[in-house]
């Protein structure tokens, strides 16, 4: 008998962790890195292999870090790495626009000198970030990846969640977290429900090229579809976020690069001189889907398992790496005092650090969208008029910029830039 792990061999060959974390994308990556960081054993299973993962044209998205996110990175050592491929942005820009005419005269302007922070945020595109997590997981001792696997079932007990994976083995944990999206199936046999709606919107997401400098300006077009976000990368490109609705979008996407370019140009505009495809074209459909809780026994839901929102303020990697500084935080906090980390008390901490934050985001979200996205008159004259008041009143404006950056509210330690 190996005398090195008696309680493996008690438990019939089972895995014991921690935690365990059903999920290994961007927000299951960071968990498990803060929670190693604390120094609790964690297992990340992930049914997508690090090769697929790590692929640059595995995920085409770029994601607007606020500037909370990039502290919680830095935090966990990652930043360095990060900051030569990261797009500071400066100002935002945002206003009413139409396919081929020009933009409304009322807009809201945001610039970063306003804060004393620094810059509002940064751009990262995902194959940069994804990468940054993948090896620091694997550089860490504290982190067991398991790939090519799904959880299967889950089973709650007094001491610890039994977890069986797909191929037939156990694991146990003192806590298991989903981090397995809108979807998350480890949230619909702990007994979740989830509510939302489809928007009948599809993103179709890509980089561009163009002659002229950005100047790290972030711009937000309200189409009558639905927003296009055209948002700076590193060397004269942009990410370009552009809704339209599914039928829309599917068309679009059908068509050649050519095509797919004379369609964008009206939308786009000539501000930035001519432009061309820097790479591949994705879509994602948008949907709300709200988790109606946080916990339940032995199990925590994080970002979108939580609350996955429409992006048209881009905060939805936002919000979930907020979930990670609360959790990992709160679940530190209670074993440095002795607790079971698995605990309803301990979760019901985490769920009500999050509950109301991101219950606004997901009402704002909404809101925004119904609100933006249509070509009615009065409705189209009256927001015009309510960002050319936000943006004539410096103090409100100041707030939303601190808003966006992340600087509001109860702010966990990670994403002020301190360790655990």
């Amino acid at each position: 008998m190996d005398n090195a792990r008696p309680a493996l061999i008690f438990r019939s060959m089972s895995e014991i962790s921690d935690v365990v974390i059903g999920g290994g994308g961007l927000n299951g990556s960071a968990l498990a890195l803060a929670l190693a960081s604390a120094g609790l054993s964690v297992a990340i299973v992930e049914p997508r292999p690090q090769k697929v993962r790590k692929n640059a044209a595995f995920d085409g998205r770029s994601y607007a870090l606020s500037l909370s996110s990039q502290r919680l990175l830095s935090a966990l050592g990652l930043w360095a790495d990060l900051a030569p491929n990261a797009q500071p942005i400066l100002q935002i820009k945002i206003t009413d626009g139409r396919p081929g005419g020009a933009p409304s005269p009322l807009m809201l302007e945001f610039d970063h000198a306003e804060i004393d922070e620094g810059p509002m945020g940064y751009l990262i595109e995902d194959r940069y970030l994804r990468r940054a997590l993948l090896e620091a997981m694997a550089a860490h001792p504290g982190i067991a990846e398991v790939t090519g696997v799904t959880i299967e079932d889950q089973a709650p007990g007094a001491a610890a969640i039994g977890i069986t994976l797909s191929d037939g083995s156990r694991r146990e944990a003192r806590l298991l977290v989903g981090c397995d999206g809108k979807t998350s199936a480890i949230a619909r046999r702990a007994s979740i429900r989830r509510q939302g709606w489809a928007y009948g919107q599809t993103a179709l997401v890509c980089a561009i090229a163009h002659e002229k400098p950005h100047h790290g300006t972030a711009h937000q077009y309200f189409m009558p579809p639905g927003p296009l976000a055209i948002l700076p990368l590193p060397e004269d490109r942009s990410s370009i976020v552009w809704t339209e609705t599914d039928g829309e979008a599917h068309r679009i996407n059908a068509l050649s690069d050519a095509g797919y370019l004379e369609t964008l140009r009206p939308r786009f505009g000539d501000f930035l001189g001519e432009i061309s495809l820097a790479g591949a074209r994705f879509t994602y459909p948008l949907a709300l889907s709200l988790a109606t809780g946080f916990h339940a026994p032995r199990v925590a839901l994080l970002g979108d398992a939580a609350h996955a929102v429409h992006p048209i303020a881009g905060q939805g990697l936002n919000a979930g790496l907020k979930d990670v500084g609360a959790l990992a935080e709160t679940l530190s906090d209670a074993r440095r005092r002795g607790e079971d980390i698995g605990l309803p008390a301990v979760l019901a901490r985490y769920a009500q650090w999050r509950r109301f934050d991101t219950a606004t985001l997901a009402i704002a979200t909404d809101g925004f969208n119904r609100l933006f996205s249509n070509d009615n008159p009065i409705l189209r004259l009256g927001r015009d008029l309510g960002l050319g008041a936000v943006n004539a009143l410096p103090a409100l404006r100041r707030g939303f910029i601190r808003e966006a950056a992340g600087l509001t509210g109860e702010v966990p330690r990670l994403c002020r830039g301190l360790p655990l």
